[in-house]
């Protein structure tokens, strides 16, 4: 929990009375929740604090656990179920918590062939990814995919579900992530600090941009018709009218809970088309720290809470 807006150094262990779930509703023991940018901006101030309102608050929004009470009309868990799920975004879901609770139909039972760890940095990131892929440039066999920053949290399971759909996946990361993105599906990766993807790409049918860095340059890389997704922090509006200029849309996206998309992704991991990188694993009394190794960037994957 924190009480103030700030730095990591807000993020404090407190007790809390236990939520209890009401008529459709499920509760979690939360075993492990996953660290995303949002969580960082919200701390800060920024990101979904709008929402959330004035501290006290607690953030976080990737769930793995079990189910420990189920609330009436609840038909697809029992008491003893694992799960994992994102609920509620961008409403408060409290996941570095040992216990919450929300719509059943926000989370979905867990994979076999993931660990906890892996299982709750999946949902928030998982989804995004699907959204912006699947559902937003609804990515077809033979397309051309640029994604930015393909080795983070979202872009490294964007890569693998493009790559799943048939796309000629482009990645831009660091050099030395090219052989760990390649066997995600990446048919080339392009180093970032070399600057040039611009020159060396044209014509693609979508670019997904994970770092909101690349807004005009993506455009540029674009054939007509074809469409740039930036993930963090929305689109210029200038941005908007330059791609129209050009017959090619720009979009941003906010990620939502999504009973079919976990669906989509429990199907991809089972056939051993997806996986999730954990970079590092914190335990929850570390919050803070975990906040600092986000912030300090540079990292492969995900970054995970054990609730103990």
């Amino acid at each position: 929990m924190q009480r103030e807006l700030g730095g990591p150094e807000v993020l404090r262990l407190e007790e809390v009375a236990a939520p209890e779930p009401i008529p459709t509703e499920v509760q979690v023991r939360v075993r492990a929740a996953g660290v995303n940018p949002v969580d960082l901006k919200t701390r800060a101030g920024k990101g979904m604090a709008a929402v959330l309102g004035a501290p006290p608050f607690t953030v976080g929004w990737d769930v793995c656990g079990e189910v420990t009470a189920v609330g009436l009309g609840v038909t697809r868990f029992q008491v003893g179920d694992d799960v994992f799920g994102m609920p509620w975004f961008p409403r408060a879901a409290g996941a570095y918590a040992e216990l919450v609770t929300a719509p059943s139909r926000h989370f979905e039972h867990q994979p076999h062939a993931l660990s906890t760890e892996e299982a709750g940095a999946l949902p928030l990131a998982g989804l995004t990814a699907w959204q912006v892929v699947v559902d937003t440039i609804r990515v077809q066999d033979g397309d051309d995919v640029l994604i930015h920053g393909g080795a983070g949290g979202v872009g490294h399971l964007a890569v693998q579900i493009a790559a799943a759909r048939g796309a000629n996946v482009f990645a831009t990361a660091r050099r030395e992530q090219a052989d760990f993105l390649a066997g995600l599906g990446a048919v080339e990766t392009l180093d970032y600090r070399d600057d040039d993807f611009d020159r060396r790409l044209a014509d693609l049918d979508s670019v997904v941009d994970c770092t909101g860095r690349y807004g005009e340059r993506s455009l540029a890389v674009l054939r007509p018709g074809g469409t740039l997704v930036s993930v963090p922090s929305g689109v210029d509006p200038r941005l908007h009218e330059l791609g129209a200029a050009q017959k090619k849309r720009s979009t941003g996206i906010l990620v939502e809970p999504d009973p079919v998309g976990l669906a989509g992704l429990c199907d991809l991991i089972e056939r051993g088309k997806l996986q999730i990188e954990v970079d590092e694993v914190f335990e929850l009394e570390r919050a803070a720290d975990a906040h600092r190794r986000a912030e300090a960037g540079g990292r492969t994957g995900k970054i995970v809470l054990r609730v103990p």
